[in-house]
C-alpha cells in the first residue's frame, strides 16, 4: 500500500501512516495482528498515541426512513509515547482480540456484502487526525459454518445480508448493532415460510442463534412473523442438518404471543428494540447478488450475474473513501 498523508488537523508536512493487516484469516473472537507503519514528516514529531478503531457499516430505520453510516464498535490503542525523527520510519505492531459478535463479511471466499474497517487514529502533540483506513475480512466460527451448511443442505439459498442498529431483546447482545442473514426457503418448506432471517449471537460460552421466519398466509388468514433463538457451544457436535432442520418446524409451527409492535427510538422500524425475543420482526436491506446453495458437495457460495462482484468493491470503495459521518455511540 502506498503511505497514506495526514492532513487535516496535523497539517502538510506532518507524519503518515500506514496499516499492515496480516493475510491469515481472522474469526469472531480471534486474533487481529499487523503493523502501523509510520513515517516521520519534515520535523521531529511527539506521537502521544496510535489507535485503531474497528468500523462497521450499518443500517438504521426510524420514522424518517432508512439510512446508514459508520459505527466504531471497538477501539485499541496499540502504541505511542514516543518521538518519532523527521523522514524516519518506524513499525508499531499490534495484537488485538476481536469482538465475539463481529460480524461474518464471508463465506468461503465469497463476500456477502458486510463491509467492516480497521481505521488508525494518530495523536500528536494534542492533535488527531484519522488516517489510514483497510478492509477488514471475517470469517465465520467453525459452528456457524455448520449451521449455514445445514441450512443449504436443507435447500436455502442466500438472499442478502446487513448489519442493523439496535438491540434484539432476550439475547445477550453486546454490540450496538446485530448482523441478519436472509435465507430464501428450499422447495420443502416454500409453501410454509417466504424467507428465514438469521442472526448469529457468539460469546465466548458459546453461540446465540435468532431464528425468524416470515411465514405465508393462508387463504383465509394472514401471514406473520415467528421468532426463536436457539443456543449452542462452539464445540457442539451434532448431526447440524437434523438439528436445524428441528429449528425451522419449530419456528414454523411457533405463533408469536405478541403482535407487531412500535418502533423503539433509534432502532429499525422492524426492529427489536427491548421487548421479549418473541416479537416484531426486523427488517433485511436489499439483496448482494450473491447466493448460497447447496451442491454435491455442500454449502457453495456462488456469484449472480456478471455485474455483482464489482457492485460489492464499489461499495466497499465508497465506505472507505467516504467515511467522515461514522458515529461513536
Amino acid at each position: 500500500m502506498v503511505f497514506k498523508r495526514l492532513l487535516g488537523s496535523l497539517g502538510v508536512g506532518a507524519p503518515t501512516v500506514d496499516t499492515v493487516l496480516d493475510p491469515a484469516p481472522v474469526l469472531p473472537g480471534g486474533a487481529l495482528s499487523g503493523q502501523v507503519v509510520l513515517k516521520g514528516g519534515q520535523a521531529d514529531f511527539d506521537i502521544e498515541h496510535v489507535t485503531l478503531d474497528l468500523v462497521a457499516r450499518v443500517e438504521a430505520e426510524h420514522e424518517e426512513g432508512e439510512s446508514e453510516g459508520a459505527v466504531v464498535f471497538d477501539r485499541f490503542t496499540v502504541g505511542g509515547g514516543f518521538r518519532l525523527a523527521a523522514e524516519e520510519t518506524r513499525s508499531v505492531p499490534f495484537d488485538i482480540t476481536l469482538p465475539w459478535e463481529t460480524p461474518v463479511t464471508e463465506l468461503y471466499g465469497q463476500p456477502l456484502g458486510i463491509v467492516l474497517g480497521v481505521r488508525t487514529e494518530l495523536a500528536v502533540a494534542g492533535a488527531k487526525d484519522k488516517g489510514d483506513l483497510d478492509q477488514l475480512t471475517v470469517g465465520p466460527l467453525p459452528v456457524q459454518a455448520a449451521i449455514l451448511e445445514a441450512f443449504g443442505q436443507l435447500g436455502f439459498g442466500f438472499r442478502s445480508a446487513d448489519l442493523e442498529y439496535g438491540h434484539i431483546g432476550g439475547t445477550g447482545q453486546q454490540l450496538p448493532f446485530y448482523q441478519e442473514i436472509e435465507l430464501h426457503p428450499g422447495p420443502r418448506y416454500a409453501h410454509q415460510i417466504n424467507e428465514v432471517e438469521l442472526t448469529f449471537l457468539a460469546g465466548p460460552a458459546g453461540l446465540e442463534v435468532v431464528l425468524e421466519a416470515d411465514k405465508r398466509g393462508g387463504l383465509f388468514s394472514s401471514g406473520h412473523d415467528a421468532l426463536t433463538r436457539f443456543t449452542v457451544g462452539h464445540h457442539d457436535t451434532r448431526d447440524w442438518t437434523s438439528e436445524v432442520d428441528g429449528w425451522i418446524r419449530r419456528v414454523v409451527e411457533h405463533r408469536s404471543a405478541y403482535g407487531h409492535g412500535a418502533p423503539s427510538a433509534g432502532h429499525g422500524h422492524h426492529g427489536h428494540g427491548d421487548h421479549h425475543h418473541d416479537g416484531d420482526r426486523h427488517g433485511s436491506g436489499p439483496g448482494m447478488g450473491t447466493a448460497i446453495a447447496a451442491g454435491a458437495a455442500g454449502l457453495a457460495v456462488g456469484v449472480v450475474g456478471g455485474m455483482v462482484a464489482a457492485e460489492v468493491v464499489d461499495e466497499v470503495g465508497d465506505f472507505f473513501e467516504g467515511d467522515d459521518d461514522e458515529s461513536e455511540d
